[in-house]
């Protein structure tokens, strides 16, 4: 059995999965104050004795969480020293992020050529100054760390010599967190990894605890923003790849319900935000290079999707007698004991929906109505057309987003291809009622599948682990690399592409193994691969190779899509695709 745990804007949702056969569901309040606690009363919900769930049973629990993502949007980051070494032809203060920043000499180039080292008196200085400052998080970034680790490794050592004498925590190196080639993607990506690491490990500590006191003794693994998940040991080294796993969770969801093939947009419309995702040919498209957190770009794959704030709870307003929904959620909504009139009560008020209290939501509408001299039915009709507008308006934004440059799926690069999306699925609690609300103003099929309530809890459950590699292999210098596992031995002058391809995949294969992932969960690919002479003098001396493989997202006991039909989603071939 999979459990899996969504913790949402609203509510935290949760299911107990026995193969795609929902055993048990569970949706509480999220308390943004203790996150901790929706998880455990998630958990609690799961295991009552009515549910005929035994905590021995669960072989693995899966959490999507909004941890990181809330730290970040709402400043309760920890302050990190930002070690950088660029070497000459590029500024390292463009890419300044954070109070602490401290440029270093010392260069390597794009081979892995030291051009110049790193000035030891000057780390000492640098980390002397982290210490005397009271910053214990550091992230060290190399411009060619990717080609060569050694002086990023080097920049490490000595910030974590502080760490050891007393002075520092943690760490992030920035070749462990991508083999891409990206230096201000990577700057940014080891300071925000260092930057919720206290926040994060604190709550993976709270959870591991929690779920063995509840008798489950399981692995747990957290989403991603890639959809897919990693084990909660390796999340602890890697809390930057947690931003917006909830969004991810969504997406998988809804490939672990519906047999999708064709173009088209995903809504998870909560109680505080709609979250969308566009799909094409069948397959979520992604952020090739990394999403950007705050204003700044990182190195961190994921998804593509985009978050509004228009749900169920989201409050009304009046101004100048225009009727604005959201962004915010000031509690419930009055039909579930609130205080303020929000989405749901409008919906309640014109026989939309029937939600908790609705004679409380009458009462709410017209409250606000008559402090701004409008008729109830206006009010509620505005608020709702106001709603949708937005959705519409975001849906239309980015799927011209996608077309304006390639567009990339978790499944490959559709070059020239334009995503025209023929459907949209729902999901979340007001889906149901937000379907025919919806249909009219997107102008296409609107779908909602069974379990649509819950379905992010059932893609959090269902979702199998993900990994990725970059091999460098430099056969004049006789050097392979691969940064993210730390790898570094001599080869010889014989290694050739098809070599790099089987250690690439053994490497994967590997790591997973120590993970705890095998079998068709540990489904390596090779997606690029590339092999260039190097010329001297007198003819070639080397190749400079290049492997990258991975483990796509998908649905553990899937295909690569993940997806399965019968569940009342239709769909349609995609171009060129053979029938449905």
């Amino acid at each position: 059995m999979y459990m899996g745990i969504d913790v949402g804007g609203t509510h935290t949702d949760a299911v107990v999965m026995d193969g795609r056969t929902m055993a048990a569901s569970a949706k509480v309040p999220t308390d943004h104050h203790d996150l901790l606690a929706s998880v455990r009363a998630a958990m609690q919900a799961l295991l009552q004795p009515h549910t005929a769930v035994e905590p021995a049973r669960i072989t693995r629990m899966n959490l999507s969480t909004t941890l990181s993502t809330n730290a970040i949007v709402e400043g309760k980051t920890e302050d990190v020293a930002v070690v950088v070494s660029a070497g000459p032809g590029i500024d390292p203060e463009h890419f300044r992020v954070g109070r602490f920043y401290f440029p270093v000499g010392g260069s390597i180039d794009h081979r892995g050529e030291e051009i110049s080292p790193l000035d030891p008196a000057e780390m000492e200085r640098v980390a002397a100054a982290c210490c005397d400052a009271g910053v214990r998080l550091f992230a060290a970034v190399g411009k060619f760390s990717t080609r060569n680790p050694a002086h990023e490794a080097a920049m490490g050592e000595a910030l974590g010599a502080v760490a050891r004498s007393g002075c520092g925590d943690f760490v992030s190196l920035g070749h462990r967190l991508s083999g891409q080639l990206n230096f201000p993607r990577r700057v940014a990506t080891a300071y925000y990894n260092s930057a919720v690491w206290r926040v994060y490990n604190r709550f993976a500590d709270a959870i591991e605890q929690s779920a063995r006191e509840f008798g489950i003794t399981a692995p747990i693994h957290i989403l991603k923003a890639d959809g897919g998940t990693m084990p909660l040991a390796v999340s602890r080294e890697l809390p930057v790849e947690s931003i917006l796993s909830g969004p991810a969770a969504s997406v998988m969801g809804i490939i672990a319900l519906c047999d999708i093939r064709e173009d088209c947009v995903i809504l998870d419309i909560g109680g505080t935000t709609t979250d969308i995702a566009v799909f094409a040919c069948g397959s979520p498209v992604i952020e090739k290079d990394g999403i950007e957190v705050g204003s700044y770009p990182t190195l961190v794959r994921a998804l593509k999707t985009r978050s509004i704030g228009v749900g169920g709870d989201s409050r009304l307003h009046v101004a100048a007698g225009t009727v604005r929904v959201g962004p915010e959620r000031a509690g419930a909504s009055m039909a579930m004991g609130g205080t303020r009139p929000t989405l749901i009560d409008a919906l309640n008020y014109r026989g939309h929906a029937a939600v908790g209290d609705v004679a409380a939501s009458a009462r709410g509408i017209r409250e606000l109505a008559g402090l701004w001299d409008l008729y109830p039915e206006r009010l509620a009709d505005d608020a709702i057309a106001e709603a949708v507008a937005r959705i519409r308006e975001a849906v239309t934004d980015l799927v011209d987003e996608v077309n304006a440059r390639p567009v990339y799926t978790i499944m490959e690069l559709l070059q020239g291809r334009v995503v025209e999306p023929a459907a949209v699925y729902l999901m979340g609690g007001p889906a149901k009622v937000m379907q025919p609300l919806l249909a009219p103003a997107l102008g296409k099929r609107v779908e909602v599948p069974d379990d649509f309530a819950v379905a992010n809890a059932i893609g959090a459950a269902l979702t199998r682990t993900t990994a990725e590699l970059e091999l460098f292999a430099d056969t004049e210098k006789g050097v392979l690399f691969i940064p993210t596992l730390g790898v570094e031995r001599k080869t010889g002058r014989g290694f050739d592409l098809e070599r790099a391809r089987d250690e690439a995949r053994q490497a994967l294969l590997d790591h997973l193994a120590g993970l705890g992932v095998t079998g068709g969960e540990a489904a390596v690919e090779v997606v690029e691969a590339s092999s260039f002479n190097m010329v001297g003098d007198y003819g070639t001396v080397g190749r400079n190779i290049r492997v990258k493989c991975q483990v796509r997202p998908g649905i553990m006991g899937d295909g690569a899509n993940g997806g399965r039909g019968g569940n009342g989603c239709g769909c349609k071939p995609c171009p060129g695709e053979g029938g449905a």
